[in-house]
């Protein structure tokens, strides 16, 4: 499997706040959650780089994109995204973290505002597993806290999730769908709330597994696919299809 890690990594990233939680940046913490296992290519791509870090090559070259951003969405430009999209719509699968609910790429694929209520106080957050067989939530507690993380509430403005894997509640008494499934054509997308860039949030076990399950869930199937569009079978194939005489 190839993965891609999407990291807005904006200069402001590079000190301060954030680069004291992740000094190498937290695409790169994303990056360690798959290092045990052999048979996982990570490459790491920012929005600084040219086309955004995601020329063609590199989709044509990724099962499953991970995509942090937070503040700077409007500079990825119009032409990546509709590159991510359609690379989507033809299998490859997406996680969006946190405040990637505002991308670009997560508007365009939900068709919604996908706006939603948040407070940053460094409150605490409790997750629940409310879909237990789902394979997202393999080896995953029933649930789990984290001490400190951005307050996002209902009402989430997004389509009816195919699945809700994991419900949040804060201390505000605030509850979130925290981890929700989508397909797009022949691609499979999962949302995860958790990953505020002030908070540990990716050095945490549980969260680990929980990306490294729906890297496995996401990445694409091989099915037979139908033929679309136009067709022609001349008619003695077609009697050899149905055994006609």
């Amino acid at each position: 499997m190839n993965i891609t890690v999407w990291n807005e990594y904006h200069p402001k990233h590079q000190s301060g706040k954030t680069a004291k939680v992740y000094p190498n940046g937290l695409h790169n913490a994303i990056k360690d959650i798959f290092k045990d296992n052999p048979e996982i290519n990570v490459r790491c791509a920012t929005q600084e780089e040219p086309e955004n870090g995601l020329p063609d090559k590199v989709l044509d070259e990724t099962d499953v994109l991970i995509w942090w951003g937070h503040n700077w969405h409007e500079n990825v430009l119009d032409s990546v995204v509709d590159r991510v999209c359609q690379r989507v719509l033809k299998g490859m699968g997406i996680i969006f973290l946190h405040s990637s609910h505002e991308s670009k790429p997560f508007k365009k694929l939900m068709g919604t505002t996908c706006s939603l209520k948040w407070r940053e106080d460094g409150g605490g957050e409790r997750l629940w597993t409310i879909n237990p067989s789902h394979p997202i939530a393999y080896g995953v507690p029933e649930t789990f806290t984290l001490e400190q993380e951005e307050m996002y509430g209902e009402f989430f403005d997004v389509p009816t999730p195919d699945e809700i894997v994991f419900l949040g509640w804060f201390e505000g008494g605030e509850v979130f769908r925290s981890g929700i499934t989508y397909r797009r054509g022949y691609g499979k997308i999962f949302y995860f709330q958790p990953g505020h860039e002030t908070y540990p949030i990716f050095y945490d076990k549980t969260i680990q597994k929980i990306i490294y399950n729906a890297a496995m869930w996401a990445s694409p199937s091989a099915p037979p696919r139908p033929t679309l569009g136009s067709t022609y079978t001349p008619k003695h194939e077609r009697r050899k299809l149905f055994k006609w005489k």
